[in-house]
């Protein structure tokens, strides 16, 4: 399987397992809980075999985090009534455009 399809799939294990921390309340639900521990848990394991695969760890840990916390502010802005302003949606572009540099960077 191609490593960005594992990535990817890293990614939305990492997203899941965030955005159910806010309906987990500290650990006192059960199902949120789980689906933190299982979340967090694919997250580390497919990203190891995405490092396995020969990547390197730098632009991978970039891509993972970045798309990571974009998704989770999108998710948090559209589906859990978070608020985004135009100085936070900079940020984020920011942050994407940073990780596609590092990448550009990789076949120099």
């Amino acid at each position: 399987m191609s490593p960005y399809v594992l990535l990817a799939a890293a990614i939305a294990a990492e997203v899941t397992g965030t955005v159910s921390l806010k309906y987990a309340e500290g650990f006192t639900r059960l199902l949120p809980s789980a689906v933190v521990v299982v979340g967090y848990g694919t997250a580390f394991y497919l990203l190891a075999q995405v490092l396995k695969a020969g990547l390197p760890v730098g632009v991978v840990y970039a891509i993972w985090s970045a798309i990571g916390v974009a998704l989770v502010a999108v998710i948090g802005a559209v589906f859990l009534g978070e608020r985004m302003n135009f100085t936070m949606v900079v940020g984020l572009v920011l942050i994407i455009g940073g990780v596609v540099l590092l990448e550009l960077g990789v076949g120099k």
